[in-house]
């Protein structure tokens, strides 16, 4: 099977029609989804989707974008309470995005370092967005990873390669989204060429970034499978083979969730 490793089930483009998404899914042999928590206010409803399947764990976490509405007032200790539900697998998402800058730079670093403070503590993995913030996204997690380890996942990558290769060295993993099907993506194709099969995951990011041929489209953890097949391609590899590795490599990252039970 495969795994999609970042959506967002609890977006009303998804939850809308939840029961014909996750049909599709299974149909389209994705066994697996982790759906993200982006806003604290919102986790309740983030976390009731997965408590409501076996097949979908969840993360908790404040996006970027919310950090000077959320992040700024954030502990660490309500992470990790929250983070302590069965259900509850990942820190995040969390990171930095000096794109759209909806939140001050600032706040924006503070929340990170809070969030992977808990992701240290917990022993989750962390869930990390970054665009247009490379140098300071490496240097955030150089530092802290000094003070202590931690594990994570940069998701749905599109950077420069030192933040793959500098994540890597930490232990993390890398996540390929439906960009890497886009004609213009070439910086990422070619990433992707590089990247060590043992670090690879695919998601969906979805509602967002459908892939080709559904570019356009509200995206759903169905569409993963474009996503596999593509990143074959590049690796110049079965399918099969990315479908095997990159779900061992999701449990493996995510060892919260009971495997048999999933």
């Amino acid at each position: 099977m495969l795994v999609d490793s970042h959506c967002h089930l609890n977006f009303e483009q998804l939850s809308s029609q939840m029961d014909d998404v996750l049909r599709r899914a299974e149909l389209a042999n994705v066994g697996h989804m982790l759906t993200i928590g982006t806003k604290l206010r919102e986790f309740p409803s983030v976390l009731s989707i997965a408590e409501q399947h076996d097949n979908i764990h969840c993360s908790v976490g404040i996006h970027p974008h919310e950090a000077e509405e959320e992040g700024a007032d954030v502990t660490v200790d309500q992470l990790l309470k929250l983070a302590a539900h069965p259900k509850v697998v990942g820190i995040g998402e969390t990171g930095l995005d000096y794109f759209y800058e909806h939140s001050p730079r600032e706040i924006q670093k503070q929340s990170f370092r809070i969030h992977i403070e808990a992701a240290r503590q917990s022993g989750l993995p962390l869930i990390v967005h970054t665009r247009d913030a490379d140098q300071d996204t490496i240097d955030i997690l150089t530092e802290e990873y000094a003070k202590g380890p931690f594990t994570g996942v940069i998701h749905c990558f599109s950077s420069g390669w030192e933040v793959a290769e500098k994540s890597m060295e930490i232990g993390f993993y890398i996540s390929i989204s439906g960009i890497v099907t886009f004609k213009a993506a070439k910086d990422l194709q070619d990433h992707v060429t590089k990247l060590p099969m043992d670090r690879l995951l695919v998601e969906t990011d979805s509602p967002y970034l459908a892939p080709v041929p559904n570019r356009g489209k509200t995206n759903e953890p169905s569409f993963v499978t474009h996503t596999a097949a593509k990143v074959a391609e590049l690796q110049g590899v079965d399918p099969a083979m990315i479908e095997e590795t990159t779900t061992n490599n999701f449990f493996k990252l995510f060892n919260k969730i009971d495997r048999k039970v999933s």
